[in-house]
């Protein structure tokens, strides 16, 4: 069956997505149906900006490990609690592999934290060098052959599934969708699992505290919100998302999204 990708997509913790779509092209399409269970999606960005103006798009990080496959800079980066900001210029793209919360550990073996700052070089895990898959997926060739061989390359190495893994991906998609989840007390009733489990989970599968996946979400949500022009009270919006002190929101804000939350509704209401 052919798997086509899609450019109209979930902003997935790209802030102002609608302005980057203007800037560079964003396609994802799905795996092998036997990675399934570990691979949420392949990406690719592709862009031209000769001669014109470099482009940053801002990323608050999902709670999940990406294979970034660029030249002379093909890594697997873990899971941050920190904003980032790509730099797109001149003419590129970037081929990726976005894996499931939890998705990566069966492969890996070790805690995902381990990742945290300290990006892994691919070889030692999928038996290839960087500079094969940067030729191959990085190249001209149709998507379909590049994202053939990629489910190759990961199939060889495919593990067993892991239950634990499964697990808690299932409690990272609940805290995603369910914007009423602001604590990870919360969390631990609604899972019936002790804070100490959902911790041990959360470093050995994920690379983040259960606390920060909450916040990265909660934060992005509110983001969006202010994006489309769902809100201008910002006091609300800080007391539904659990923060009793709007200056404590204003803070975890401006950390993670890198302004105020009034400084980003005057930015979002110009962009739109």
């Amino acid at each position: 069956m052919k798997r086509t990708g899609h450019r109209v997509s979930p902003s997935m913790g790209l802030l102002h997505l609608q302005e980057g779509n203007q800037q560079y092209e964003l396609l994802r399409v799905p795996p092998a149906e036997v990675l399934v269970p570990f691979v949420k999606h392949y990406w690719v960005v592709s862009w031209d900006l000769a001669d014109l103006e470099p482009y940053p798009q801002h990323v608050v990080p999902n709670p999940c490990v990406n294979l970034v496959v660029e030249r002379n800079k093909t890594y697997f980066f873990g899971p941050s609690d920190q904003k980032f900001t790509y730099t797109v210029h001149g003419k590129g793209r970037v081929f990726g592999v976005k894996f499931k919360p939890g998705g990566f550990y069966p492969f890996l073996q070790a805690p995902v934290s381990t990742l945290y700052g300290k990006p892994l070089e691919v070889s030692g895990l999928l038996g290839i060098r960087a500079r094969i898959l940067e030729d191959i997926l990085l190249g001209e060739d149709a998507m379909e052959d590049k994202v053939r061989y990629m489910d190759q390359v990961l199939s060889a190495r495919l593990p067993s599934e892991d239950i634990e893994a499964n697990l808690t991906c299932a409690i990272v998609q609940h805290i995603e969708q369910d914007r009423d989840m602001l604590r990870v007390d919360q969390l631990s009733a609604r899972w019936n699992l002790h804070t100490r489990k959902l911790q041990r989970l959360f470093n050995q599968y994920i690379g983040i505290s259960p606390k920060t996946v909450i916040q990265l979400y909660r934060l992005q949500n509110a983001a969006e919100c202010i994006e489309n022009g769902l809100t201008c009270d910002l006091s609300k919006l800080s007391q539904d998302l659990g923060y009793h002190d709007q200056s404590h929101f204003i803070k975890d804000f401006k950390s993670i999204i890198g302004s105020t939350p009034e400084e980003y509704m005057l930015l979002s209401e110009h962009i739109r």
